[in-house]
């Protein structure tokens, strides 16, 4: 039986695209570009961030971040990145990022700016800062680093769940330290709650880290902040016997731990939907917290202060503003807890306009919904300007080590 070949739009569409050698063999594509001084982009590392990444004609490695998206909602977020450059001892290399055109409530916004820097590690421990340039239309960043061979790149000071480990290993042995697994994530990874000081100390204050997976600033803030609590000094065991703190240190560690930028494995915000109960299922980071001051409550152990730690391009103290009988009283303590800051910290960015509110937030959600008075803090990924450098570690550590001389004012009869 002899077959015919009948033509079809696909077909001719493959033939028109199809280039035959004189023998009738199609050629091989051009082999990928390849350089003498890159092995490799390494993203496997521990708090890696996903990207893709090629060889341009101009030997510059193009890096293009990948998006993380919201459920049910046109939002997404890319601004994360961490990996091993491997490459040959000596050599010097130019990296271009892309994809920061983040999509926020319809809006696009890119959470990079002139002030963003680029950390540089040999070890993966002790980083250095280079400073970054906007190019095209500003929606790409460049920097030339080198000579070097390979190192570490990340945008701000990584804190690893390895560290979150270390440090709950180290303070777990003291007699003012309770550490208790309040819930689990998504993917069953345990969520800490560190309680320093005594149960039924006159006051408690509750901060949050890591909502957003790639805002290590508040974790090296709460470390600058147990190490102050637990130094075994006059003053801090004077502050003990006054104030206990109750810490959830990574509150996204599934996003921590796949490199993520903005939401939970479920495309949850967990900065958001503070207005209503969370969803088990959808938010079970929130809905474990949530359990957790329930109980709190019940047990007349509700904190009387709470503190959501953030990073952005800013810096600034974000103030709730929800219609509550004790708006007025709450904005008098936030305008104090503000002019502490910057008496005992290097804090200066202030604090959002009168009008402002963000619905949600943790800050706005338990204030209305249980009536403790709270705010969201963010730390300028980029650049601090009560100390005039781009931020490492150590500087939010500083800052940590400066909150019991905050709360201790702000408590103060």
């Amino acid at each position: 039986m002899r077959h015919r070949l009948f033509a079809t739009p696909l077909l001719s569409a493959l033939l028109a695209l199809s280039v035959f050698t004189a023998d009738g063999a199609t050629p091989r594509p051009p082999p990928p570009l390849r350089s003498a001084d890159l092995a490799f982009i390494d993203t496997s590392i521990e708090n890696g961030s996903p990207l893709h990444w090629d060889l341009q004609a101009d030997n510059t490695i193009l890096l293009s971040l990948q998006y993380d998206h919201e459920r049910a909602s046109p939002n997404r977020a890319a601004g994360h990145w961490h990996f091993r450059l491997e490459g040959r001892p000596g050599s010097a290399h130019t990296l271009v990022f892309q994809n920061f055109l983040n999509v926020w409530n319809g809006t696009s916004g890119l959470p990079v700016d002139a002030r963003t820097a680029c950390l540089l590690s040999d070890d993966g421990r002790t980083w250095r800062s280079e400073r970054m340039e906007l190019v095209e239309q500003r929606v790409r960043l460049r920097v030339t680093i080198g000579p070097t061979g390979s190192l570490y790149v990340a945008r701000v000071e990584p804190y690893r769940l390895s560290d979150l480990e270390k440090l709950l290993a180290t303070i777990h042995p003291h007699p003012l330290v309770k550490i208790d697994v309040i819930g689990r994530t998504v993917e069953n990874r345990p969520l800490e709650i560190i309680r320093i000081g005594h149960e039924r100390a006159p006051h408690r204050v509750f901060l949050r880290a890591r909502a957003h997976p790639w805002e290590p600033g508040g974790n090296w803030v709460i470390e600058g902040l147990i190490a102050a609590l637990l130094a075994d000094t006059p003053s801090a065991r004077a502050h003990l016997d006054r104030v206990t703190y109750f810490i959830l240190p990574i509150a996204n560690k599934d996003g921590v731990a796949r490199g993520r930028t903005r939401f939970n494995l479920r495309g949850v915000d967990l900065n958001r939907g503070w207005d209503q109960p969370a969803s088990p299922e959808l938010c079970p980071e929130n809905h474990a917290l949530e359990q957790w001051l329930t109980a709190m409550n019940a047990r007349d152990l509700r904190p009387h202060f709470a503190l959501e730690l953030h990073n952005d391009n800013n810096g600034k103290l974000h103030i709730s503003r929800p219609a509550v009988p004790q708006l007025t009283a709450y904005l008098e303590d936030m305008k104090r807890f503000e002019a502490l800051l910057r008496r005992h910290t290097w804090f200066t960015e202030g604090s959002t306009g009168a009008t402002t509110r963000n619905p949600g937030t943790l800050g706005d959600g338990w204030l209305e919904r249980f009536g403790i008075p709270a705010a969201v803090l963010e730390f300028n990924a980029h650049w601090i300007a009560g100390k005039q450098k781009a931020p490492l570690g150590a500087d939010w550590q500083e800052f940590g080590g400066a909150l019991p001389a905050v709360f201790t004012s702000y408590f103060a009869p």
